[in-house]
């Protein structure tokens, strides 16, 4: 599989605006206890059932030494929050994770792991610890003006003294190494700076999480988040270039970051690579995976036309709307709960057979 987007734990220490996901917040006391004891217990389930061998045949590059063959990479794990930097967090899930996952592809064709942080908890010190354990980079992820304190120059001295901390340590800035290449092809350790803006990561702000309730969503009916990267675009081709799925800190696992409605299934409970298999072919799935949301629901009485008119809603503040997502969502409410608890009974009759 060429990627995977895992969410360690809810915890944060921010409360942005724009956030996709209600559940990430500043946690006190038992509810910060609840939350971090979730994801310590279920990374190490979770760990075990990513694939044995964390490699893809990237379509991009033909293999010379193999007609019709692709050259095999390593693919990434990409571990992200919330904020996986705070202490509890950092010390109790990440770092433990973080030398689960060296263990595991060490000698299985290896993987390079990324720590996604917003920044302004990086110290020295936590970058050589991360370094130690095989980090092949450090993304900052709060480089835009929805991040409180991070407005246009405002997050200038953070990014100068990241860098410079970066630098220090060793690591070189990621798309310097090999310009006009895929990320596949660097060597780390590598820094990158991204941010919620109109060119990078989540552009018009996916219709979720106190974005979706504080109206910053401006897709349209013509942004179709699923037919792209952290979509659900070629998720389900997991031995090739382009798969990706997220997995939450429960073992949730979907196929793609916005989140469908129903789970495809849970880490803890079973292998990654079962449930996608078990799902391939599904009219449904494979339309998703194709970036056809619209035709996901042609074998279940949703012809395209009552899809689209299902993308229809109004916004919390009063204005109307309409994305695909909301159409996916409203399908899976309706639709998918039986077809997903039938797949997952398929698995276990299989597994217990075996």
């Amino acid at each position: 599989m060429e990627s995977i987007y895992y969410v360690l734990c809810w915890h944060c220490h921010r409360k942005c605006a724009h956030c996709y996901e209600e559940r990430f917040h500043p946690y006190v006391r038992g509810e910060l206890e609840a939350v971090v004891a979730e994801a310590e217990a279920n990374a190490p389930r979770i760990v075990a059932h990513f694939p044995e061998r964390m490699t893809f045949l990237d379509r991009a590059a033909p293999d010379p030494n193999l007609p019709g063959g692709f050259v095999e990479r390593a693919g990434r794990i990409i571990l992200s929050g919330g904020e996986v930097l705070t202490e509890p967090v950092r010390e109790r899930v990440l770092y433990p994770t973080l030398e689960a996952i060296r263990d595991k592809y060490h000698h299985a064709g290896g993987v390079k792991v990324a720590v996604q942080t917003t920044g302004d908890l990086v110290t020295p010190r936590i970058v050589e610890e991360l370094l130690a354990r095989g980090v092949w980079t450090i993304s900052v992820a709060g480089m835009d003006d929805f991040h409180v304190g991070m407005e246009g120059a405002k997050r200038d001295p953070l990014r100068a003294r990241l860098m410079a901390m970066f630098e220090a340590a060793g690591m070189k800035a990621s798309g310097q190494t090999v310009p006009k290449r895929s990320w596949a092809e660097e060597d780390g350790p590598l820094y990158s700076f991204f941010g919620a803006t109109e060119d990078l990561w989540i552009g018009k702000i996916w219709p979720r999480g106190r974005a979706w309730r504080n109206g910053l969503s401006r897709a349209t009916l013509a942004d179709n988040f699923c037919n792209a990267w952290s979509g659900g675009l070629g998720f389900l081709e997991h031995r090739y270039s382009g798969s990706e799925v997220s997995v939450e800190p429960s073992g949730d696992v979907y196929p793609c970051c916005m989140k469908t409605g129903r789970a495809l299934g849970n880490l803890v409970e079973e292998p990654l690579l079962d449930i996608l298999d078990s799902l391939a072919g599904h009219p449904v799935y494979e339309a998703i995976n194709a970036g056809t949301p619209q035709r996901m629901g042609l074998a279940h009485g949703w012809p395209e036309e009552r899809f689209l008119a299902a993308c229809n809603t109004t916004t919390p503040q009063g204005e109307p709307y309409a994305n695909l997502c909301i159409g996916c969502d409203r399908f899976h409410a309706e639709a998918m709960e039986p077809v997903i608890v039938e797949a997952r009974a398929r698995r276990r009759q299989r597994s217990a057979a075996e």
